[in-house]
């Protein structure tokens, strides 16, 4: 019989998300740290870096949006105090660097870095504290004119992604405490 209620538990517990069926939970249950950060995009599609670049973007395979949301998510949660959720929407991105076609057809799915191609998001976001009450919110324009000299470049640092995931650490650290 237990064997058999173990394997119950799963498709009881779906079934209670479906119906909206709220079941009891420990009185002070602490929220999954994984949880206490949430990334959403408005409107992927519309971004710069889509009108601009879809589809050398999509012949190359680059998938900037999941790492970009998993990257924010690992970096502010230890930011975070006990209790506090942050909720980011990125409403724009243009990665760093830019695809030059006129060069000739070689260069034609070849990101260029260059400062004409500087980073940027844009982003709003909400802090809240244990109560649930607002502590800070906010719209962010990011950006990194000098993303090139900026230390990104580490030696070694292969990144694809690095300029633009060191433009969210630049915002968490001075964002954690004047978001």
């Amino acid at each position: 019989m237990a064997r058999m209620n173990r394997y119950l538990v799963a498709p009881v517990l779906g079934l209670a998300l479906v119906l909206g069926v709220s079941l009891p939970t420990r009185a002070h249950a602490e929220v999954p740290a994984h949880t206490r950060v949430s990334v959403n995009y408005a409107n992927p599609k519309q971004f710069t870096e889509n009108r601009f670049y879809g589809w050398q973007d999509r012949y190359n395979n680059v998938d900037y949006l999941g790492p970009l949301k998993a990257y924010l998510v690992k970096r502010a949660t230890p930011m975070l105090k006990a209790g506090q959720r942050l909720e980011v929407t990125i409403t724009d991105i243009q990665l760093a660097g830019g695809y030059e076609p006129w060069l000739g057809s070689q260069w034609s799915h070849v990101r260029i870095m260059s400062d004409r191609y500087p980073p940027r998001i844009d982003l709003t976001f909400r802090l809240t504290g244990k109560d649930g009450q607002v502590i800070r919110e906010g719209k962010r324009t990011l950006r990194n004119l000098g993303y090139l000299t900026s230390g990104a470049t580490m030696p070694g640092n292969t990144d694809p992604l690095r300029y633009d995931k060191a433009l969210l650490d630049s915002w968490l650290r001075r964002g954690m405490h004047h978001l």
